[in-house]
């Protein structure tokens, strides 16, 4: 059952997708604008039409949706449109969406994947009908670019959704209340990352709070001081953007009566079955522990079918990646140089900048880097962090490596082919191996 009235939950809806054809869509128009013309492609009057480029993104989202409901059709999957709550074990109750009263559903089994939703601010109050501070789901329904934008929280979500409005023509401001963007990331692919936002025009205030906000009609005026104390201080933009994370969606599920566990922030706790301590009752992605992804969630809903079915199902957690869909992209696994060291874990680190590399030199499109973390002693691989072009797509090969156990030298002597953007990954596992790579 789903009460969205769509499928593909917020990923697809108002997640993943929208936000990722929003990326695409302004980065073309920024190409266009500044990059062409390096390339020795001349083009006159560029404009956004952003009613057009809307329709394009609600066109993706529909597509996949649909999709979805082919798939069940297909699958033989019942599709209940409405919001469930668990009486009891084997049982949901079903407001249906049409208002039409509700249904009984009743199952060997139940499955929680509610998802999350975004996290509030009580001193920004969001109201996305008015266009005015909005969540992450306002920012991608925007109806005019606006002139500026102060984004709150300097995490994925905040910095994904401030590239594009950025990319169209608004002045974005990034507050954070931490010293630091994208917290944890590794702390020198973060600052890096940082680095390359703030040339492209992004601006950043780190270590401040806002404590009040007050809306109207020409915009909000917000009020800011540093996150450890001291003087306040207006600032005026015509739009915020509150992105300070999410929490997991279990309102009116009936949890509390059942007497299902969640800890202190929400979550549902399960086993590592993704049983509940209710039997019969299972939970995957958002509303469990664990980074809030679309894919982690799909990994979980195998297993856990699997496990289900009276199979095997099982998740690595250290193989998980995690990218930011900027540009240039920032992608993630395994663990950071702040966690091995916590740990005391000896190691050994490769770095290669693609500034040394031959396709994205050639491309024009050399920001960024690989960095790649190995056990000293055994010189497996235990975190990649990569900054730069396709480095979404990327970390795949570290994911790779991580799931079944290679070692630097094992991706320093595969051949990648040249000239690829890959390749960089080759020449830190290089570095991290050996000592050296062969072009830096």
């Amino acid at each position: 059952m789903e009460s969205r009235g769509a499928l593909g939950g917020t990923c697809l809806n108002i997640g993943c997708i929208p936000s990722k054809a929003l990326l695409h869509s302004s980065h073309l128009y920024e190409h266009a604008t500044k990059d062409f013309a390096h390339h020795g492609v001349m083009v006159k009057e560029v404009s956004v039409d952003l009613g057009k480029m809307m329709e394009a993104k609600t066109k993706g989202v529909k597509s996949l949706t649909g999709g979805i409901e082919g798939l069940f059709r297909k699958y033989r999957v019942d599709y209940v449109k409405g919001h469930g709550r668990i009486d009891k074990a084997g049982q949901v109750t079903v407001a249906l969406s049409d208002g039409s009263g509700s249904r009984v559903v009743t199952a060997k089994n139940i499955i929680i994947a509610t998802g999350s939703e975004p996290s509030t601010l009580p001193p920004v109050p969001v109201d996305n009908a008015m266009g005015v501070i909005v969540d992450s789901t306002g920012a991608l329904s925007l109806k005019s670019i606006p002139r500026s934008m102060v984004v709150i929280g300097g995490g994925v979500i905040g910095l994904e959704m401030g590239s594009v409005w950025r990319r169209l023509g608004t002045e974005v401001t990034v507050v954070e209340f931490l010293d630091r963007i994208t917290p944890g990331i590794d702390t020198e692919v973060a600052t890096s990352f940082q680095r390359i936002l703030t040339k492209q025009g992004m601006k950043f205030r780190l270590g401040t709070k806002v404590v009040a906000a007050a809306p109207g009609a020409d915009g909000v005026k917000l009020t800011l001081e540093p996150s450890k104390g001291g003087d306040k201080e207006e600032l005026k933009v015509d739009t915020v953007l509150v992105a300070t994370g999410r929490r997991p969606f279990t309102a009116g599920l009936g949890l509390a009566e059942l007497g299902v566990k969640q800890d202190r922030l929400g979550r549902v706790v399960v086993d590592s079955a993704f049983k509940t301590n209710v039997p019969g009752i299972f939970a995957i992605g958002d509303v469990i522990d664990g980074p809030m992804l679309a894919h982690k969630a799909e990994e979980e809903g195998i297993a856990c079918a699997e496990n289900i079915a009276g199979k095997h199902g099982h998740v690595n957690y250290d193989a998980i990646p995690g990218v930011i869909y900027t540009y240039p992209e920032v992608a993630t696994v395994g663990k950071t140089e702040e966690q091995l060291k916590a740990a005391g874990i000896k190691y050994n680190k490769g770095v290669f900048p693609f500034a040394a590399n031959s396709r994205a030199r050639a491309m024009m499109d050399s920001e960024g880097s690989v960095k790649i973390l190995a056990d000293a002693a055994t010189d497996r691989i235990l975190g990649v962090h990569i900054v730069g072009s396709n480095a979404g797509e990327m970390i795949a090969e570290a994911v790779l490596g991580i799931e079944y156990g290679a070692s630097s030298e094992d991706i320093a002597r595969t051949c990648h082919a040249h000239p690829t953007l890959s390749e960089a990954f080759k020449e830190c596992a290089m570095a991290t191996a050996f000592g050296k790579a062969i072009h830096f």
